[in-house]
């Protein structure tokens, strides 16, 4: 049986910056067990008063895109221009799990051979585990660990793009979102919804022969977002497209300096606090439900309750929307 290191040995192993210890923490908070996660929920909160009189506030950006786009390419080319400019960069790539084994795939950290080797860098891939919303249930933990651990800025990488992957820009400072040139329907695909949270569109592979369709797609994307309604927590032009290219690098340091432009001035302000302030109450509120959840399938008279109803509405003798208000009601 895996023991949990001591809470108080693994928080200063991680304010001091122990890439080791940031691992086994974030392996801590993502396990399923009662006992690991009192012992979870204790290091976070060991860690939240030192982490905020340390002043360490990582910029956290939220990344999604469709799948094939080249979102891990563009995520080691980025990654390694702020390591190369001094900046500590922490990735927390979220693999989809299959809905019937479980399983996940993981290989993020095989395709960032380079970010993967850098001492300034910290690379950890997570199964979904079937959440919805493009992100492990213990990402937003993680987070919080990385900027403990004194990373400056945090990638959040997620599953890929759809109506229900958008729970990542409730953790989040600045959300990107990447597309391919030549999209044709992405436009569509993607939904308003994403279109609406994004702070920055970066089409990439704007290089070779499709770096002519990858302008074409900015202009279309650019005339898209001034269709939106502005809003109160955007500077003037933002949110905006961009072209850029993971393979050779162009439009990667344009990316990072609208990046830390818009966090400047959400920071001046006061939309950045407002923003984190609203996450930890999104994010109080879904652990209650969880909560409710988990109580459900661990209470045995819930669980008989839960199957019992589950048969009356099979059988047509209870809707849906009574068999649960009944249960709520045992609650």
């Amino acid at each position: 049986m895996t023991q949990a290191p001591p809470t108080d040995d693994l928080a200063s192993r991680i304010l001091a910056g122990d890439r080791r210890a940031l691992a086994r923490a974030v392996t801590l908070v993502e396990s399923t067990r009662p006992d690991h996660r009192q012992d979870a929920t204790a290091l976070i909160e060991a860690l939240r008063k030192p982490t905020k009189d340390l002043g360490r506030q990582a910029l956290r950006i939220g990344l999604s895109g469709t799948p094939g786009v080249g979102k891990s390419t563009f995520i080691e080319t980025f990654g390694m221009a702020l390591v190369e400019g001094g900046l500590r960069v922490a990735v927390l790539a979220v693999d989809p799990s299959s809905s019937r084994s479980g399983g996940s795939i993981l290989g993020d950290k095989t395709r960032m051979d380079r970010l993967s080797r850098e001492p300034a860098a910290f690379i950890r891939p997570s199964p979904s585990a079937t959440h919805l919303g493009g992100v492990a249930r213990r990402t937003r933990e993680a987070v919080a660990l990385c900027e403990a651990a004194g990373f400056d800025v945090v990638l959040i990488e997620t599953v890929g793009v759809g109506q229900s992957e958008t729970m990542v820009a409730q953790m989040c400072d600045v959300f990107v979102l990447l597309l391919a040139p030549a999209g044709g329907d992405e436009l569509q695909g993607v939904k308003r919804g994403i279109m609406e949270m994004a702070d920055l569109i970066l089409v990439n592979k704007a290089d070779g022969d499709l770096k002519p369709a990858a302008t074409r797609t900015v202009a279309d994307y650019a005339g898209a977002l001034r269709l939106l309604r502005k809003r109160p927590q955007d500077p003037e032009g933002f949110p905006k497209a961009l072209p850029v290219s993971a393979v050779t690098g162009d439009g990667i340091a344009g990316a990072w300096a609208e990046v830390q432009a818009l966090a400047r001035w959400r920071k001046d302000q006061g939309w950045w606090d407002h923003a984190r302030a609203a996450q930890a109450v999104h994010w109080f509120e879904e652990e209650v439900r969880e909560g409710l959840l988990s109580r459900l399938r661990r209470d045995p008279d819930l669980r008989r309750a839960m199957a019992d109803h589950a048969e009356a509405v099979t059988e047509g003798r209870l809707t849906p929307d009574a068999a649960a208000a009944a249960i709520l009601a045992k609650l």
